[in-house]
């Protein structure tokens, strides 16, 4: 036993090594800003740079729409394929992979092509329009993630009851999608709205070639012209990435477990 728990503890060492020494490294780099001591100055000149501001905020007001909009789709997706279509399961599974096939910078010269200024439809004729085109391409790219998350939630609890016992009190399919079957996988649909927030904040070939004002278009150029606020913005990162893990966590030990009540 002893013998077991010292290769345990030192597989679990290595692992924890590979992750945090380069973490530390980056750390320590990013306090070298000023020559002979250890400051904070690379943080402050981030935080003070207004397109840091511009671009972060522009990108967590599209990631939230796009959670919005991927919640929306997904959701009642989900809740039909698995409820009414389930010969379905198959194809859909198939075509929210796709986005995995597809790159990314595919993805954004059909958009271009089909909703330039000159098509029916020219999205990318104004600010608003790119905006909406943004959303829709984010949403796109999150499918894979959401979809998966939505669909291992729903498998957890039997949606079939649910339903039937929501239809004898009288709810209809927006009150039971809403009130008892949302509630329910409240920690999964949470799992998948991290991880469309994760991709909004990372991504920049769509938002770069959209000539939107994203935070990874920021992060790209700001890594290629200097060398230690890179290193804060890995941090920042970082410590956001972990914080959003952590409010997953919390919010779902206090996630409602819903019957099939809905009065």
């Amino acid at each position: 036993m002893k013998g077991n728990r010292f290769w345990a503890w030192l597989v679990f060492g290595i692992g924890a090594a590979y992750f945090l020494v380069p973490l530390i490294a980056t750390f320590e780099f990013s306090l070298r800003m000023r020559r002979g001591y250890y400051s904070f100055d690379s943080y402050a000149s981030v935080f003070s740079d207004p397109r840091f501001q511009a671009t972060f905020g522009y990108s967590v007001v599209i990631g939230i729409l796009a959670i919005i909009v991927g919640i929306l789709v997904v959701v009642p997706a989900v809740y039909f394929v698995r409820l009414r279509m389930p010969w379905l399961r198959p194809f859909v599974e198939f075509l929210t992979l796709m986005p995995l096939i597809i790159p990314a910078i595919i993805l954004v010269y059909g958009y271009i092509r089909l909703y330039n200024s000159s098509s029916i439809i020219p999205f990318t004729g104004s600010a608003l329009g790119t905006d909406i085109l943004l959303t829709c391409a984010y949403v796109t790219l999150a499918l894979p993630y959401m979809y998966r998350a939505v669909d291992t939630g729903m498998r957890t609890i039997d949606v079939q009851t649910l339903t039937e016992a929501a239809q004898i009190a009288g709810a209809k399919t927006p009150q039971i999608i809403g009130r008892i079957i949302l509630p329910n996988i409240l920690v999964a649909v949470l799992s998948g709205a991290f991880l469309t927030f994760a991709i909004v904040i990372g991504e920049f070939t769509i938002a770069s070639l959209l000539n939107r004002p994203a935070f990874g278009p920021y992060l790209q150029n700001i890594g290629a012209n200097r060398a230690y606020e890179p290193a804060a913005l890995a941090i920042i990162s970082f410590i956001i990435t972990w914080g959003a893990m952590g409010m997953i966590n919390v919010l779902g030990r206090f996630a409602p477990r819903t019957s099939a009540r809905t009065d």
